[in-house]
């Protein structure tokens, strides 16, 4: 499992554009969770940190730490 700390979601809406995003990137076999509160994101598959990042940056949001 590859956890991300988003920075920048404050509703739910802003949950569901993370979850998408993710879940969209080549590899991922299974977005865990997106979590409003804690600011993380769990994801399951054969994929780089960097496609991740760059998926979640494209959403409008960033990865903490990158």
């Amino acid at each position: 499992m590859i956890e991300l700390k988003i920075e920048g979601m404050t509703c739910p809406h802003c949950v569901a554009a993370v979850h998408e995003a993710l879940a969209q990137v080549p590899g991922v076999t299974r977005v865990v969770d997106v979590d409003l509160t804690t600011g993380r994101a769990a994801v399951e598959g054969d994929v780089a940190l960097s496609d991740l990042t760059a998926a979640v940056e494209a959403a409008g949001y960033r990865v903490a730490g990158e």
